[in-house]
């Protein structure tokens, strides 16, 4: 066996373990770690009589690296060594060491919640920092502090500040340095904008053309972007000898195995960033690296999970240069400019920082984590996203209110998937359509399985058949939902046996479709509803996957069980209901919008067939580039609905009564002057139904026709005179009887009093009658307590009686004196100035001549009587001869003319 670096380490290894039960290795790509440490630690006894697991990121790495191990000690896999991945498991009773992707771990820790079976787990390339990875460190060492001090846990790394993670496990760091050879790097020195396959190829033309003597890898961002370069690089490998091999997850473990075994000439390696440090390579001498990668991300839509691509960090493009110095000098050739690699990030933004948090929260609720925000996060992602992960969970009826995983969101955790689709499979199960559905939820987690030079984008020329393909699927236009559409021709692949030339016919992609089909026999199993698959995750030929898909589907969906399918997907998808928006009358749009039950709009994609359902679940949506207004359109919205599912509103009635609520809503007619009510039963938001409430007397009513009152003035409804007349007497009353503690009344007062005027009421003409039944002055009334109301009558009356008989209003002016107007015949007989207040303030009298012009102004009666009136009466007496003028006012009674 040939030596590596690590293996002079090995010794400090595990005697460390024996020492302490936790480690930090830090190794570079090559070193040797994933293939020499864990065997060590089995052979040296450290697990005891327990297995030793590795936890790796990727399923190829996982697998590749059971193998290699497995070769190393000259075993079949699956005797002593196994591994476990999402879908596929190989092993057996005498298995010791098994690798796993992340996430199985986090799934057995809920079967088997003390690892019984586990005595050491090794987590491999730790530095990757993905989610799973931080989420089973956290959970191992929790479980290390409470039911299981035995168990030992390595952390290993080729790039990793290890003080962080040595920290969290309180563990000591032990390094290898490595075997590194020389790597000259160049850049380009300026970018270059042809399609990248074409850059590859002219890359790797150089490399070859300069005498390169080993063999070239290529980091290319996916499997579309590797088929393309592998077809570029065709006459180039020709013409030199060279044989041109992919290396990417979807390939099956034969076209894996061909691309990292030594062969008979040189190789041209297509790869995606799984070479760049869970999978060593032999003879490579060169890396051509495009600097891009496909990463972990999530549709902020669906919270599914998605790949998109980005640009790799800096620490990245060192790994994958180091690859071309394994053996010897190597050379990297980077497919950017050195100021472009300067301008990149030191390192990639860990997942649990950036991903969607839903599933994993699940996990740890059911692991007895109750409040997220106390649990050991080895780092802890941001509130907000953990608030948002436990609200939508308790929309799927995953968790109650009180945090604790419910009988449904225990069904759920036995499906390997978000829980979005989860609670589709489970819904459905009930449903009595469950091995449907998990096909609609395997259609959903993987990619689209129509061609993706059609939904995608992407360049390069296709067959005919797959135009012919291609325009089939765009043909169809209507449909009950997206997600059917896409059974439909998942179906009809299944019954042509998934052969390839058939597939093109219907305008699918063969990886797709395989990666969909493996995926739904799976979810099958884990659901008990079907065959599945057996231990070896193997999957048979195409034709026995067809035949067994087509067992249980041997004719269309029948009405009962699309209806079915239909509310599946809304059990997954509640807060994504929307309703089609009818366009404004000669209004132009672009394409079908759709009001959301969340707020905000949304316009339905072209290749959408969903395009007649008035409500819709919004699966899967994005935005686009901003829209702006062209000649007179409307700005489209910017997100773009991709899959569409119909649903009727009274499956939301049925499923979701405490999302639905009746409210009415009230609206001004300002040419009728009256409110006309409209009755809405809303889910969240959005509109179910709308009916004209033919004499609805409610709150809302009564708000609308008060604020349109207010809005046209309360000098409308009550004479100013007479309003200003009361509040003045109050104001008069505040001051004369301070002991009173009279309120200071306002115009807010009278607007309050107008606002109440209007309960009951829905027009103005009903608010004019009521005005002029004196209901202003009551609900003013009403503002003063009734001793308040009392005193007021008594203390500030609104008239008082002269010697004549007559009754004589009070004038009330705030910030002035009452006072009253009246002819002077009046007074006659009159001594003394009337008075108010009980006796505390004099009224100002207005003595009006003949022509109601006054004479005299005076709070003194007696004095006028005594010093003017015979003035006055002389002046009188001449201009109005006929109306009779006393010389001794006080004898006489009063009279009039």
């Amino acid at each position: 066996m040939q030596a590596l670096p690590i293996d002079s380490l090995l010794p400090e290894i595990i005697a460390s373990l024996r020492r302490a039960p936790n480690l930090v290795v830090e190794a570079p790509p090559g070193a040797g770690k994933t293939t020499r440490v864990p065997p060590a630690l089995l052979d040296a006894g450290v697990a005891g009589e327990r297995e030793v697991w590795v936890l790796e990121p990727r399923r190829l790495a996982a697998r590749l690296s059971a193998r290699r191990v497995a070769e190393e000690r000259g075993e079949s896999l699956g005797e002593t060594v196994g591994y476990q991945v999402r879908f596929d498991e190989v092993g057996g009773p005498a298995t010791r060491i098994r690798f796993l992707t992340e996430g199985v771990l986090t799934r057995r820790l809920l079967a088997d919640p003390r690892l019984g079976r586990a005595g050491l787990i090794v987590l491999d390339e730790f530095h990757e920092r993905h989610l799973q990875a931080d989420l089973a460190v956290a959970l191992l060492r929790r479980l290390q502090r409470a039911t299981r001090p035995d168990l030992r846990l390595v952390a290993m790394s080729a790039t990793l500040d290890a003080a962080p993670v040595a920290e969290f496990l309180e563990a000591p760091v032990l390094r290898s340095e490595g075997r590194r050879f020389a790597v000259d790097v160049e850049h380009l020195a300026r970018p270059d904008e042809r399609p990248l396959e074409q850059q590859v190829a002219s890359a790797v033309a150089r490399l070859v053309g300069e005498g390169l003597g080993g063999d070239v890898l290529v980091f290319l961002p996916g499997a579309a972007e590797i088929r393309r370069a592998q077809a570029a690089c065709e006459q180039l490998t020709a013409g030199h000898d060279l044989l041109v091999v992919p290396l990417h997850g979807e390939l099956p473990a034969e076209e894996q195995d061909r691309a990292v075994r030594p062969a008979g000439r040189r190789k041209v390696i297509l790869s995606t960033n799984v070479a760049e440090t869970s999978v060593t390579i032999e003879g490579v001498a060169a890396v051509v690296d495009s600097g891009l990668a496909r990463v972990a991300a999530h549709s902020p839509w669906s919270g599914l999970p998605t790949l998109k691509v980005s640009r790799v960090s800096q620490a990245s493009a060192a790994q994958r240069a180091g690859r071309a110095g394994r053996t010897r000098e190597g050379r990297a050739l980077r497919l950017y400019t050195a100021q472009d690699f300067q301008a990149r990030p030191a390192h990639e933004t860990p997942e649990v920082r950036r991903l969607d948090l839903a599933e994993p929260a699940l996990e740890l609720h059911a692991a007895g984590v109750t409040d997220l925000s106390e649990f050991g996060w080895f780092e802890a992602p941001e509130a907000q996203a953990l608030e948002a992960a436990e609200s939508l969970l308790r929309r799927l009826g995953a968790l109650d209110e009180a945090g604790a995983v419910t009988q449904t969101g225990r069904r759920m955790l036995r499906l390997p998937l978000h829980p979005r689709l989860a609670r589709l499979v489970v819904e459905a199960e009930g449903r009595g359509v469950g091995a449907e559905a998990c096909t609609v939820a395997a259609l959903a987690s993987e990619r689209d399985v129509r061609e993706r030079q059609l939904f995608a984008g992407a360049s390069g020329a296709a067959s005919d058949d797959g135009r012919r393909g291609r325009d089939r699927v765009a043909a169809k236009t209507h449909g009950s939902s997206d997600l059917l559409e896409l059974y439909d021709l998942f179906t009809e692949a299944g019954r042509s046996n998934f052969a390839p030339e058939k597939l093109r016919l219907l305008g699918l992609d063969a990886g797709a479709v395989r990666a969909v089909e493996r995926v739904r026999r799976q979810l099958q199993r884990a659901a008990g509803l079907g065959k599945g698959e057996g231990a070896r995750g193997k999957g048979g030929s195409g034709v026995e996957a067809a035949r067994e898909f087509n067992e249980g589907r041997k004719r269309e969906l029948t009405d009962e069980q699309e209806r079915a399918l239909l509310i599946s997907v809304l059990a997954g998808y509640p807060d994504r209901v929307a309703r089609r928006r009818e366009s404004a009358k000669g209004a132009q749009t672009e394409g079908v919008e759709l009001l959301l039950a969340g707020g905000g709009a949304a316009v339905l994609a072209p290749q959408s067939v969903v395009r007649g359902a008035e409500f819709v679940v919004a699966v899967d949506a994005g935005e686009r580039g901003g829209a702006g207004v062209v000649r007179g359109r409307r700005r489209a919205p910017s997100t773009v609905v991709r899959l569409a599912s119909a649903v009727e509103p009274e499956w939301l009635l049925d499923l979701f009564p405490e999302r639905v609520s009746e409210v009415v809503e009230a609206k001004w007619n300002a040419e009728g002057q009256r409110v006309e009510a409209v009755s809405r039963l809303l889910y969240d938001s959005l509109v179910l139904t709308e009916t004209r409430a033919a004499d609805a007397r409610g709150a809302e009513v009564s708000e609308a026709l008060a604020g349109a009152a207010l809005a046209a003035g309360w000098e409308r409804f009550a004479e100013r005179e007479a309003v200003e007349n009361f509040l003045a007497r109050v104001e008069f009353l505040s001051r004369a009887l301070p002991e009173a503690d009279f309120p200071a009344l306002d115009e807010g007062d009278v607007q309050a009093a107008l606002a109440a005027m209007c309960e009951g009421r829905r027009s103005f003409a009903e608010l004019r009658a009521a005005a002029r039944a004196g209901e202003v002055f009551d609900a003013l009334r009403k503002r003063l307590t009734a001793e308040q109301q009392g005193l007021l009558a008594r203390m500030a009356p609104e008239r008082v009686r002269l010697a004549s008989g007559r009754q004589a209003r009070v004038n009330y002016e705030r910030g002035k004196p009452p006072w009253v107007a009246s002819r002077l015949q009046d007074f006659f007989g009159m001594r003394e100035t009337p008075r108010v207040a009980g006796g505390r303030a004099e009224v100002v009298l207005h003595l009006l001549a003949p022509n109601n012009r006054p004479v005299q102004v005076t709070t003194d009666l007696s004095g006028f009587w005594s010093r003017h009136y015979a003035q006055v009466r002389r002046e009188l007496a001449r201009r109005y001869p006929r109306h009779r003028w006393p010389e001794d006012p006080l004898k006489l009674e009063a009279a009039g003319k």
